[in-house]
């Protein structure tokens, strides 16, 4: 079943319902969802598509529609919203009520964090020690990271860490996250993120001599895009993202820690133009 709760874009979440709906139900179909909310069919297509937003005034047509209980449907208004949202601080204000609303709970990294993003081996530590128990043996923390770490770093990561409020340490000596999921906010940008992103990169360049195709997965395509194109190759990766976050949080995550990097930049310059 389609869980709303999974979804930071409602129209996305409307393309998996109607394709989950569409399997266990011959007749639904996108005049079944026109005649139901009062649209014509071509525009609900359109919405599906990512191409248009429905209305506000037709949220509620929608809700009935998909059958949400109080909180699936304050959600789904919430979402709606924040699709919407025209400004950088109405995209904030309704990404907070998400995750205020949902069940999943995410650590917010603030711009007063931006220590996180410095060193790349902070957030590796930060998913090892959410992944596996860890008492103090900083040792054995610097070595699992890959390429390993000194102690003297492993000790600064966890020192920063608790510092932040990502990890904190129980009376037993046991160090523990605070949240599963760790979230910047609505594109926030920063040098720190900027010199991270570019740390990933290289890690990613090295880890071919590092580690055994078995164990990475790393291909390029070089491709001819006119400009038009490029927001909907953005949308792709983007649901690609979202597509493999639901599959990592639907398994334990104790057995390794990877990184992903997905990168799109030019080759050449604007070569219309240059014509």
């Amino acid at each position: 079943m389609v869980n709303i709760f999974d979804y930071l874009d409602y129209r996305e979440y409307l393309r998996d319902y109607y394709a989950e709906a569409k399997r266990n139900k011959p007749f639904f179909s996108y005049r079944f969802i026109g005649n139901r909310v009062e649209m014509d069919s071509s525009y609900v297509i359109k919405v599906l598509q990512g191409n248009l937003h429905i209305t506000v005034k037709k949220i509620d047509a929608f809700i009935q529609l998909l059958e949400l209980d109080e909180k699936e449907a304050e959600f789904f208004e919430t979402l709606v919203h924040f699709g919407r949202a025209k400004t950088e601080r109405q995209r904030k204000l309704y990404f907070e009520k998400l995750f205020t609303i949902s069940s999943v709970k995410a650590t917010r990294l603030d711009a007063h964090q931006y220590e996180f993003f410095r060193k790349w081996y902070y957030s590796a530590v930060w998913s090892i020690v959410n992944c596996v128990p860890f008492k103090g043996d900083f040792h054995a923390l610097a070595g699992k990271c890959m390429p390993a770490l000194s102690v003297m770093e492993a000790k600064r990561a966890v020192k920063l860490l608790v510092r932040l409020g990502l990890v904190e340490k129980r009376d037993d000596g046991s160090y523990v996250t605070t949240g599963r999921n760790l979230t910047t906010g609505w594109q926030w940008h920063s040098e720190a993120i900027e010199t991270n992103q570019r740390d990933m990169i290289a890690l990613a360049g090295e880890a071919i001599g590092r580690f055994d195709r078995n164990d990475r997965d790393i291909s390029t395509v070089t491709m001819s895009v006119d400009e038009k194109s490029l927001p909907e190759i953005r949308e792709y990766i983007r649901q690609f993202r979202s597509s493999l976050i639901k599959i990592v949080n639907s398994c334990n995550g104790t057995g390794r820690v990877y990184q992903l990097n997905v990168q799109l930049f030019p080759l050449s310059t604007d070569l219309e133009r240059d014509a």
